[in-house]
């Protein structure tokens, strides 16, 4: 399927959805030191937005400012100079980033930001790489990125990047998003993490037999994300999100959602989002 084109003078705004792990086990650690995971992605209908528009230079320019993140480190200018890279194109791009996925937070903000710049760029620049050619530039900047071009629910292995598309039911999902910034690489180095779990058959496992293997670690060092584990397990199946530090539970409907949303803690960040079965650019790369 061919894709039309994308007029090169209109300045786009484009969703980058945040994720949830519905589970994450650790199974094992390559020699190269990055750990071996088995997971399941699934998408939300909340997240960043970015603005893209293209330019002749060939320059890559942020255009707002991201607190703490130098432009030079950012992920999205680092994808767009990655998708240069690969291809040779003469185009640049101005890049807007509308931060609500908190940083530090397990919901995959920065990686959902390079991949929504990487499908984006790659129609409105004309490079017209497949999805898998896509995936593969992704997966250099960060272990996330591939999943959300492949843009659908998944089961994971690897280091994340091995991805096969599955089904959950519906669900609202009751966030929470402590007030701390968890440093995923000092998780994994961790003493006490559990490495070793058993490992799953995709078609064969139950979502009650799963868990988060870094949950007890995250909330060992972290006092604010094990307090929103215990209050939000009050009313649902509350678990942690990635290396954290948010905490989710799925209800059945929204309202159910929205009652116990509206029973935190003064203060808390809280906020409910629907789970999304694709990705809203999917449609964007074949």
């Amino acid at each position: 399927m061919t894709l039309p084109e994308l007029d090169p003078a209109l300045a786009l705004r484009l969703p980058a959805p945040a994720k949830i792990n519905l589970f994450l086990h650790i199974v094992g650690r390559r020699p190269d030191g990055y750990h071996l995971l088995q997971t399941a992605f699934r998408l939300l209908d909340w997240g960043d937005e970015i603005t893209l528009s293209r330019r002749e230079d060939g320059a890559i320019v942020r255009t707002t400012d991201v607190p703490g993140v130098p432009p030079e480190s950012d992920l999205v200018v680092r994808a767009a100079r990655a998708l240069q890279a690969a291809t040779g194109s003469p185009f640049g791009a101005d890049i807007g980033v509308l931060k609500r996925i908190p940083m530090g937070g397990g919901l995959g903000g920065g990686s959902s930001d390079a991949a929504t710049v990487l499908i984006a760029l790659n129609r409105l620049w004309g490079c017209d790489l497949s999805r898998p050619r896509l995936q593969e530039i992704g997966l250099k900047l960060g272990a996330d990125v591939p999943f959300f071009i492949f843009g659908e629910t998944a089961f994971a292995e690897g280091v994340g990047e091995d991805l096969q598309s599955m089904s959950v039911p519906p669900a609202w999902y009751v966030m929470v998003a402590p007030d701390v910034a968890v440093p995923t690489a000092e998780i994994f180095s961790e003493k006490g993490l559990t490495r070793d779990s058993e490992i799953l058959i995709m078609r064969a496992f139950a979502m009650h037999t799963t868990r988060n293997d870094m949950q007890a670690t995250v909330c060992k060092k972290f006092p604010e994300v094990a307090e929103a584990l215990s209050w939000l397990s009050l009313y649902g199946a509350a678990r942690m999100s990635g290396s954290g530090a948010c905490i989710f539970a799925p209800f059945d409907s929204k309202e159910k959602a929205e009652q116990v949303a509206g029973l935190a803690p003064q203060g808390w960040k809280v906020w409910v989002a629907e789970g999304l079965d694709r990705h809203p650019l999917k449609a964007w790369v074949v």
